[in-house]
């Protein structure tokens, strides 16, 4: 009888260790940054946070979820990386080029999980593609650019010189027009190029290659896509045609965009940190990209910048935007 007793205390306090254990496996903390807030970017912490609750981390579970923008400046992104360095978190989860440099400048121990990011070599987030040896891994946004020339001629046939406005303190922007000046002149077009280093400098940036240019061509450079409704107002109101690489882009006036979908990069991101929460470390996992590219066409757009696409281009898009 005292055996028997002794054997239920002893499964009561198994059972008492095993839901602590479980406890604590779920109290852990995902601090997430990003550069800035627009709608690609937002759409990737949110597929993040789903992948997190899938996988059973909630905050009603336990989870200690943060988050901070830097509103567009690399100063606060900073701050920012140090003070979550200073929290210690299970994790970090840098979205965008210059908070994911910032995190990465800021620790090397604390596991780093980068996404929406173009060329994370280039940004020496990560010294290769294959897994780093390091605390960084994470999901690209990388594109196509070849495939991304192609959507420019299917947009504007006859057009010879493509404008493109970016920040050149953003090293994947940086990359992407180093590429499209060797691209451009196999497709016979040349690439005529206008900064802004600033959200404020994107309408002024715009507005000077006027005159210049058959067709404006946007990447995901984050300076950009917040000020997307300036760069619009210029396309429509001198008639020139606007492609992105941001199908959210395509939403707010952008004829046509060739994408990955930022809310499956998020979850795909966020199955990255779910890895790592369990144990595995995050120098042997290798980093990724997202293969499912989708495009998104605007009509009414096309129409305000003076083209009109072809019946064959608008039924090849995943979705049609009215």
């Amino acid at each position: 009888m005292k055996l028997h007793s002794v054997l239920r205390k002893l499964a009561g306090v198994a059972a008492v260790a095993g839901a602590l254990a479980t406890a604590q496996a779920q109290a852990q903390s995902v601090a997430v940054t990003s550069i800035v807030e627009h709608p690609a970017l937002d759409a990737v912490k949110d597929g993040v946070h789903e992948a997190l609750a899938s996988a059973g981390y909630t905050e009603a579970k336990g989870l200690k979820w943060q988050f901070q923008t830097a509103q567009g400046n690399t100063a606060i992104a900073a701050q920012i990386a140090r003070k979550f360095v200073g929290d210690k978190p299970d994790v970090i989860v840098a979205i965008a080029t210059p908070s994911a440099q910032a995190v990465v400048a800021a620790t090397k121990t604390i596991p780093v999980v980068y996404s929406a990011v173009t060329d994370p070599v280039a940004a020496q987030l990560v010294p290769g593609w294959e897994a780093s040896g390091t605390n960084v891994t994470g999901v690209s946004d990388a594109l196509s650019l070849e495939k991304q020339v192609e959507l420019i001629r299917k947009v504007v046939p006859d057009a010879k010189k493509v404008g493109m406005v970016y920040n050149p303190g953003e090293a994947n922007s940086v990359v992407v027009v180093k590429r499209l000046r060797e691209l451009l002149p196999q497709s016979g077009m040349s690439l005529v190029e206008a900064t802004a280093a600033r959200t404020v400098d994107v309408g002024a940036a715009a507005r000077s290659l006027v005159g210049k240019v058959d067709v404006i061509y946007t990447n995901t450079d984050n300076n950009v896509v917040s000020a997307y409704e300036s760069l619009v107002k210029v396309g429509n109101s001198a008639k020139i045609p606007l492609v992105a690489s941001d199908t959210d882009s395509v939403k707010r006036g952008a004829i046509a965009a060739l994408g990955v979908n930022y809310h499956d990069l998020g979850v795909q991101t966020g199955k990255l940190v779910v890895r790592i929460l369990k144990g595995e470390k995050p120098g042997a996992i290798a980093s990724e990209t997202s293969s499912k590219l989708e495009l998104y066409v605007n009509p009414g757009a096309a129409a305000k910048q003076g083209v009109t696409l072809s019946d064959a281009l608008i039924k090849s898009a995943a979705q049609v935007v009215k």
